[in-house]
């Protein structure tokens, strides 16, 4: 029988987040995968875990996940860590999950701490829905097209960010976005762990005068769908509603249709469009 792997969540910053059934699951475990072997040890040893480590990483995601799926099918059981939270989460823990369900291998979650879902339930901004985007991209083509596609997101957008590009990401987000209301959340679970209900000018403002210090997580909220409606509707107005009728026609749309799909676009009553392309016939 093949063997399972574990998804083990770790403490991002506090020991006492640990879970009983965390630490059983990896003394059990046949082997750890884990992100950096040597920041992990102090974890192991902490809690007196002596399970022999691999490492696993960004740079090796691809063929140590052959590796260890071969582990797995000659029945060997593995956990799999991160070097804080959860695996599988903004690290290459997912490429060797999917490689298991395509080699038929159990995948079980041992639950534990998240940083995005720790700063987003004490942010005091909209939970219900929320886009998780990590770290942004540092390709400058990539990371524009990312940050346009944030521009009419409604949920609540969760974000990483180092100290060191803490700024620079703050100047982008404020540029694309707008003045949202943002929560900065530092350093969670740890000594020095804060949370700042601000906007991302204010934000901007405050780094003028203090240098960010620690691991961030950034809680911006969604745009109101109000906005974007007003703002559909100011676009249409560089050109009149019959010419807006025509170039629908032009793209194979029926008159009705056209009509119908002005009418939604501008937020007026179709008998209005109506009216307009019946005045523009007559003249």
């Amino acid at each position: 029988m093949p063997g399972i792997l574990y998804l083990v969540a770790t403490p991002i910053g506090n020991l006492e987040d640990m879970t009983f059934r965390a630490v059983r699951i990896l003394k059990e475990a046949d082997l750890i995968a884990a992100e950096d072997t040597r920041n992990s040890i102090k974890l192991l040893n902490h809690f007196e875990i002596d399970t022999p480590m691999t490492s696993y990483h960004e740079f090796n995601k691809y063929d140590k996940a052959d590796f260890l799926i071969g582990k797995l099918s000659a029945g060997q059981n593995i956990a799999l860590i991160t070097d804080a939270g959860t695996p599988g989460i903004s690290d290459p823990g997912e490429v060797l999950t999917e490689k298991c369900y395509e080699a038929g291998i159990t995948v079980v979650p041992v639950p534990g701490a998240c940083a995005a879902v720790n700063a987003l339930i004490a942010s005091g901004q909209p939970t219900r829905r929320f886009a998780f985007e990590a770290f942004l991209p540092s390709d400058k083509k990539e990371r524009k097209m990312v940050l346009e596609g944030l521009q009419n997101e409604t949920r609540t957008l969760v974000i990483y960010e180092a100290p060191h590009r803490l700024v620079k990401t703050l100047k982008e987000l404020y540029l694309c976005l707008g003045d949202r209301e943002l929560t900065l959340c530092k350093e969670l679970t740890k000594k020095h762990e804060s949370f700042r209900k601000t906007t991302l000018k204010e934000a901007l403002d405050l780094f003028d005068t203090e240098e960010p210090r620690g691991e961030y997580v950034l809680i911006i909220r969604g745009r109101d769908p109000e906005d974007i409606e007003k703002d559909k509707a100011a676009a249409w107005e560089e050109i009149s509603v019959v010419d807006h009728v025509k170039k629908y026609e032009a793209e194979g749309m029926t008159r009705k249709e056209a009509i119908k799909k002005t009418a939604e676009d501008r937020g007026i009553p179709k008998r209005e469009v109506y009216a307009e392309v019946v005045r523009d016939g007559e003249e």
